[in-house]
């Protein structure tokens, strides 16, 4: 419940935009919140496990994961690999990839993804790293873009994505994209 109160230069505009932030938050927390206990089923179901490696998200995907009861049972390990060296040092994302793509980059995100499966004896691994904002942008590289890997024991699939939104709202798109994204390589698999 969201209650505005008139005061001082609080106006209808900013109850407004509190309505619509509160509505946000919980229109993604819940359509995420299915998709994990839904990935939860599935995962438990066939005996797999699933790693993380978040960057941008910064744990925010390990968070809604391990709200959900059971999660243990899959969830291995997660690791919020915000800086460049643990991307490297513990993801082992080349040197040279970082140098070249970028954190935020098709190539490091699948070094990511496949770091973490091998580091963590996973079936199954994500990784997300983007610019959640509000700095961090340029031309090339705009505020909210974002990629995303799932990495299975035969091949990764990543993608990329553009959010919009505050630095939360990125995070929880993200968040919520790569549910979605491992739930369909979940599916076509069943």
């Amino acid at each position: 419940m969201v209650f505005c109160f008139a005061s001082g230069t609080f106006n209808m505009r900013q109850c407004a935009d509190r309505i619509h932030i509160a509505k946000d938050f919980w229109f993604t927390y819940n359509k995420s919140m299915t998709l994990a206990k839904k990935i939860t089923q599935i995962l438990t179901e066939k005996n797999q496990t699933l790693s993380l490696a978040e960057s941008c998200t910064g744990g925010l995907l390990a968070h809604w994961l391990t709200n959900i009861p059971g999660s243990s049972k899959f969830l291995k390990a997660g690791i919020v690999a915000y800086a460049n060296e643990t991307k490297e040092k513990f993801l082992r994302v080349p040197r040279a990839t970082l140098e070249k793509h970028g954190a935020v980059s098709l190539p490091t995100i699948k070094h990511m993804a496949q770091g973490a499966r091998s580091l963590f004896k996973t079936d199954f691994s994500i990784a997300i790293s983007g610019i959640a904002g509000p700095s961090g942008s340029s031309k090339e590289k705009p505020l909210g873009l974002t990629f995303i890997a799932v990495a299975t024991k035969k091949k990764i699939h990543a993608a990329r994505f553009i959010f919009k939104g505050s630095r939360l709202s990125v995070k929880k798109q993200a968040a919520t994209k790569a549910l979605e994204l491992l739930k369909n390589l979940l599916d076509e698999t069943r």
